[in-house]
């Protein structure tokens, strides 16, 4: 029991050297910074006050931009989602005219041109409030395919036209002021080489020489 003891003695647990040397740790870094303070001078100290200052400044100056920009964001942008869920007005009109005109029964009868005048008419007061509200409708139709502005539903094979020229658009769309608020959906043409129109006659030729 008595050589226990002694070793115990002589030999202390880890765990206690551990936070032992923990805390020497500590009180030596609180008397490096107590030493380091008393060597700065007093303009030393007001230099880095003074630093301090200059930092906390430009967070808040930074703060504020990004407050408002927020803000004008904000105002000038705040009816997006409206904007974007009226437009399901200006389609579901579109679509209703397509819907009238495809149908026989109601082109023979006598209201129909009224009908359609009528459907025109609201369709371009609707464009004309829109515009009015900085909302405008993105050219499409003989452009350049812009995947800024634009998304490619189809391909359509044609022999007129260079690549990637829009060649029907199947949904209109909408930009609010320099935001795009919806592509629009095309059809880009994909460019097919002539076809001779003098083979069969070629042909002939070659048959009748032999």
């Amino acid at each position: 029991m008595e050589k226990e003891k002694a070793q115990d003695y002589m030999n202390p647990k880890k765990e206690e050297t551990i936070d032992d040397g923990e805390d020497i740790l500590k009180e030596n870094s609180e008397v490096e910074k107590k030493i380091e303070n008393e060597e700065k001078s007093p303009d030393e100290k007001i230099a880095e006050l003074q630093e301090k200052i200059v930092r906390q400044y430009a967070e808040m100056e930074n703060q504020r931009r990004r407050y408002e920009k927020e803000k004008d964001d904000a105002y000038e942008y705040g009816g997006f989602s409206f904007a974007k869920e009226t437009l399901n007005l200006i389609d579901n009109l579109e679509r209703s005219k397509v819907t009238l005109e495809n149908d026989e029964n109601l082109k023979s009868s006598e209201g129909f041109e009224k009908i359609i005048s009528h459907l025109d008419i609201i369709y371009k007061d609707m464009i004309s409030i829109l515009k009015k509200n900085n909302i405008h409708p993105i050219e499409s139709v003989g452009k350049k395919l812009d995947p800024n502005l634009h998304q490619a539903m189809m391909e359509i094979e044609d022999e007129n036209s260079e690549n990637g020229i829009i060649l029907q658009e199947i949904q209109k769309g909408f930009m609010l002021k320099d935001r795009l608020l919806r592509p629009s959906l095309v059809g880009v043409a994909k460019k097919i080489e002539k076809k001779e129109q003098n083979a069969p006659e070629n042909t002939e030729n070659k048959d009748e020489k032999k």
